[in-house]
């Protein structure tokens, strides 16, 4: 078996033992470098497909790992004629890991399998169309790239990454994590009408910095079909994983869908049972987590009966103080200092959203949070003020080193921020439930950890007060899974471009909702600040959903059972959780 790394002396395994901790490996390690190991009914499927039934291909592994998909895609080979002893030139293998390579080549030799293995880093590998390259083009590419995300994935070696997934044509954010440039990458080793059959992580169609990928898919691969999971396939990891199968090239219109349990679900997957998918030109992929007659039923209720939050008012940033410790403060603060309220400061909605726990923010909830010490108050001088209290206040600025902030740097004069006028209805942008949307009574202004959304003059008077209560349906709800982005520890975000997009009742159908719902605002207002909001929407679908748009109870049940499903995706997804290298 050729090697360009140490020849092993290792006792033969069993070629069923490939989850074992080998000698010279630990866990940790394999965390380290983004290493999980497939199961071997995925990797026989992905080989098989892949593969195909071709005799003479050249199958390539880009981060073989202990061999588990090279060992399959052997199998299939010899299924298919070719005979023991005579798969030199047909198998090859990249891996990093020196250790992981020796077992990949006993466990390749304990099943009479010849695999060309190339220690090296895969992303000093030069493309078989470029100068210098060491393997031959492919009819297939398989295997699992490691997951090591942006955080991790830094220096030099994120520099070379990008700069392969370049030369494919693929720009990558620096949030990328290392599995996108190793995909496009193993690309430029893939024929033209080649096969491509990965294992990718499921936020391959959920984050942005995937956009790339996404469109590339698109653009590549005559024909690309997408295998989900409802359960986890990988023990040692909580992220979900989508099968990626790519095959041809110019491009494609439509994905195949297909959704199922787990990977003993995949013999059952043939020819002409698969669901055709148009994914979005632009943007997440989110809603292809959905089972089919979900996603269509959202799709149609979102276009015809919805319109996007921008309609009624465009969602905007807050102030950017560049020190919000400084120029916010307490009431016992301003006071301290003899500052005058719209003469040196204004009032604000405080910093953060724990505090709009209702469907607005009053003047009386604002004197709460104030009495209460909260940082109710926005430093705002007039320019001219040459005022004591001022100049005492700045002073303390200029101790704490407040003037030599980047954003008091880029601003004259350091000390006053460019407050926004106070917005009709404030917007929770960084939410664990759901984003929602407060009227803003008190008529306060507001910093960025929140947006703000100033009312059009074409938008129904009632707006300020229905959109806080009208927006808490099922419909909603799930625009906001679909469109927004998925941080770790479940959080989710909505920049103003995502929050724009967020589907809301058309005026028609939000001013006939807030009718039913006017006389049990104030309850319902009551059970928000107590935690109820499960019994909130339901009583807001009743009225919107099911006796304005008619709807049947059981499309309203699967537009709740969509929402909260991805909700509990978000929740349960964990900033370490990975799967990951093809082994």
């Amino acid at each position: 078996m050729p090697r360009e790394c140490a020849a092993t002396g290792f006792v033969r395994p069993s070629p069923y033992d490939l989850a074992v901790i080998r000698p010279g490996d630990s866990l940790a390690l394999r965390k380290e470098r983004g290493a999980f190991f497939t199961p071997p009914e995925i990797a026989d499927y992905l080989a098989d497909w892949a593969v195909g039934g071709d005799q003479d291909a050249r199958i390539l592994d880009p981060t073989c790992g202990e061999a588990a998909f090279l060992r399959s895609a052997g199998r299939r080979l010899r299924t298919l004629g070719r005979n023991e002893g005579s798969l030199d030139g047909h198998l090859f293998g990249v891996d990093l890991h020196e250790t992981s390579l020796d077992w990949a080549s006993a466990v390749l030799t304990s099943e009479g399998l010849d695999a060309h293995l190339l220690a090296a880093d895969f992303f000093d590998l030069a493309a078989p169309d470029q100068p210098g390259a060491l393997l031959p083009p492919m009819d297939a590419v398989i295997g699992n790239p490691p997951f090591v995300r942006y955080q991790r994935h830094i220096g030099a070696a994120r520099a070379k990454s990008r700069q392969a997934a370049l030369r494919q044509h693929v720009r990558l954010s620096g949030l990328a994590s290392s599995w996108a440039a190793l995909l496009v990458h193993a690309c430029g080793f893939l024929k033209p009408e080649g096969r491509l059959a990965m294992v990718l992580p499921a936020e391959l169609l959920t984050v942005g910095y995937a956009e790339p990928i996404r469109g590339w898919l698109r653009g590549r691969f005559e024909q690309v079909h997408l295998v989900l999971f409802e359960r986890l396939q990988f023990p040692e990891a909580t992220e979900k994983v989508v099968l990626v199968l790519a095959a041809g090239s110019g491009g494609c219109d439509a994905f195949s869908l297909y959704c199922l349990q787990d990977a003993a679900d995949l013999v059952a997957i043939r020819p002409m049972t698969n669901l055709s998918v148009t994914p979005a030109d632009s943007g997440k992929w989110t809603d292809l987590l959905l089972p089919n007659q979900q996603r269509r039923l959202f799709k149609a209720i979102s276009n015809e009966r919805c319109t996007p939050l921008s309609a009624y008012g465009k969602p905007e940033l807050g102030t950017v103080t560049g020190a919000n410790n400084y120029f916010t403060m307490s009431e016992q603060t301003r006071v301290r200092y003899r500052l005058i309220e719209n003469r040196h400061v204004i009032k604000i909605c405080p910093p953060g959203t724990k505090h709009l726990q209702g469907l607005a923010f009053s003047a009386q909830r604002w004197a709460e949070l104030r009495d209460h010490g909260e940082r109710v108050w926005l430093l705002h001088p007039e320019p001219n003020d040459r005022s004591k209290a001022l100049a005492a206040y700045l002073a303390r600025g200029r101790e704490q080193a407040v003037h030599q902030a980047y954003k008091c740097t880029v601003r004259s004069p350091w000390w006053r921020p460019p407050a926004v006028s106070a917005p009709d209805l404030f917007f929770t942008y960084m939410s664990h439930r759901y984003p929602r949307l407060i009227a803003n009574t008190a008529e306060a202004t507001f910093v960025n950890s929140m947006h703000g959304v100033r009312l059009l003059p074409s938008a129904p008077p009632i707006a300020r007060s229905a959109l806080p209560l009208v927006s808490l349906n099922s419909v909603s709800l799930l625009g906001a899974e679909v469109l927004g982005r998925s941080y770790g520890g479940g959080i989710l975000k909505m920049e103003p471009r995502e929050a724009a997009m967020l589907p809301v009742p058309v005026p028609a159908d939000l001013q006939a909702a807030w009718e039913l719902l006017t006389s049990a605002s104030t309850a319902l207002d009551g059970w928000l600040r107590a935690g109820r909001w499960t019994e909130v929407v339901r009583q807001v679908d009743n009225a919107l959903l099911r006796d304005v748009m008619r709807l049947e109870p059981d499309q309203i049940d699967q537009l709740r059972a969509a929402a909260d499903a991805l909700r509990a995706r978000r929740l349960t997804r964990s900033e370490s959780a990975s799967p990951a290298n093809g082994q």
